[in-house]
């Protein structure tokens, strides 16, 4: 609302007529790929097992605050499971065919988006991120309960906090 304002005072003031309801519907919005407040009616709408979905992956990362070079950007730490097992899984939500302005060199366009759900981070991952990590699920169980349980039962996911010994390393760039 406060950025489609601003377009529309800028060109209200070069003397151009606004049709405010269209210049909202087209502000471009970048979408959300961490999802954590999954009590926010915003996101009620998408916590039934049809729009739940699974992420592999094999690291993640998070800009790393004591890797931060000055006047720039921050460098990643990278984090991994065990070198046995490094294919892990977040627990993700998955919105088909959703019309909005992702970028305004595009316009209107209707993908299919998805997010992953974020919960406390634990010790391990405070010192990267201090308030939040990805759902890691760790096994075939935590991936059906997320998958096919009722949200009262697949949101006991979210509310844990994985162990520290869950993610077998971290690592900055070229370590």
């Amino acid at each position: 609302m406060d950025a489609a304002t601003k377009r529309a005072d800028k060109l209200r003031a070069k003397g151009k007529e606004v049709n405010f309801d269209e210049l909202l519907r087209m502000e471009p919005d970048g979408g959300t790929t961490n999802v954590r407040n999954t009590s926010s009616r915003h996101w009620a709408r998408w916590m039934g097992v049809e729009n739940r979905c699974v992420v592999p992956f094999t690291r993640f990362a998070e800009p790393d605050p004591a890797s931060k070079i000055e006047g720039g950007r921050t460098p990643n730490a990278w984090f991994a499971g065990s070198a046995d097992e490094p294919l892990m899984f977040s627990a993700g939500l998955w919105v088909p065919q959703w019309t909005s302005v992702r970028k305004i060199k595009d316009g209107l366009t209707t993908d299919d988006l998805y997010g992953f759900l974020t919960t406390d981070a634990n010790h391990f991952m405070r010192p990267i991120h201090s308030n939040a990590m990805p759902v890691i699920l760790r096994n075939e169980d935590e991936v059906e309960t997320w998958i096919t349980a009722p949200w009262n039962e697949a949101k006991a996911l979210q509310e844990r906090v994985l162990p520290n010994d869950e993610l077998g390393g971290f690592y900055r760039k070229g370590n």
